[in-house]
């Protein structure tokens, strides 16, 4: 017996792709938020109540060393403590957390990816390249956000919760139209 989906009305047949990139992007994000606990303060990060806390905690202090690396190289006078914290030497700072890892992003940009329609073998080096593509955006994000933080503090709030989150959905969303348009557009026409 097999499986019969329901039709898209006529109108919404043009945009079923984005429909099914919509939907796959919040069902990752919710089956995240539901197998995977540890607020903003925590340092213990659950799968299911598994402690998963070391790929995270590495990530942070990777990202934290990284971006110090980037901001010196830059110019800026930074530096990073056991906890994560950048410190500018004006005395603002910001701490890399678990969660400002981009580990939940390179998830979702895999869950999209791997269940986009195309050839699988395309997808062996096409997913890497956009966890790799996220990876590079999350560096790129934390450089700027704390080289603002420097002389604008106030900035943090808007750029960290606003401007940067919604362009990480922008990277992974180029990605997917990219692979849609460019790779598996290739192969059906």
């Amino acid at each position: 017996m097999k499986l019969k989906l329901p039709q898209l009305p006529e109108k919404l047949v043009p945009f079923k792709g984005v429909i099914i990139f919509a939907i796959i992007l919040m069902l990752s994000n919710y089956i995240w938020k539901f197998s995977i606990t540890g607020d903003e303060e925590s340092t213990i990060i659950t799968l299911f109540g598994w402690d998963i806390s070391a790929p995270f905690t590495w990530m942070a202090h990777h990202v934290s060393t990284l971006a110090t690396s980037i901001l010196l190289f830059l110019g800026f006078n930074v530096t990073v403590d056991q906890y994560n914290v950048l410190h500018h030497a004006n005395g603002n700072s910001v701490q890399i957390i678990w969660a400002c890892t981009g580990i939940k992003q390179m998830y979702i940009c895999f869950c999209i990816l791997a269940f986009a329609r195309g050839d699988w073998r395309k997808k062996l080096w096409y997913v890497p390249l956009g966890i790799l593509a996220v990876y590079l955006f999350n560096v790129f994000r934390i450089v700027f956000i704390i080289g603002c933080v420097e002389q604008h503090p106030e900035w943090f709030h808007f750029l960290h919760m606003y401007a940067f989150k919604y362009m990480f959905y922008g990277v992974i969303f180029l990605m997917w139209v990219y692979w849609e348009e460019k790779i598996v557009g290739k192969t059906v026409a």
